[in-house]
């Protein structure tokens, strides 16, 4: 017998997790070794700092700015982010529908470049 360990969650089903446990801005939604994977609806402000892994976002809906730090850039649904560990970051002026998903991954601190 083949079992499969592939996963899958919709986007839908993503969105229905909610809300987040306490102490933390989004929904777990899936996990595996290192990844950890979450469903992220901020409402009017993005109150996150900086985070001890490194982490990547893609725009399920919606639309905003990511303040990189230094800049902002313009995001839209299918827009990707990498933020390295414990750089500064957040959305602002998102719309009120705006969702994305998040991937947490690597050690504390972040991964090394080659």
């Amino acid at each position: 017998m083949n079992i499969s360990k592939a996963a899958h969650v919709g986007f839908g089903e993503a969105l229905s997790k909610g809300p987040p446990p306490a102490g933390n801005l989004a929904v777990p939604i899936f996990a595996h070794g290192s990844l950890v994977v979450e469903m992220y609806t901020p409402m009017g402000r993005d109150p996150q700092k900086p985070h001890a892994r490194d982490e990547v976002y893609f725009v399920a809906r919606g639309r905003g700015f990511f303040f990189d730090g230094v800049q902002r850039h313009a995001v839209e649904a299918g827009s990707f982010l990498f933020v390295p560990a414990g750089q500064v970051h957040r959305f602002e002026d998102f719309s009120q529908d705006f969702a994305v998903w998040v991937a947490f991954y690597g050690p504390e601190g972040g991964e090394q470049d080659a």
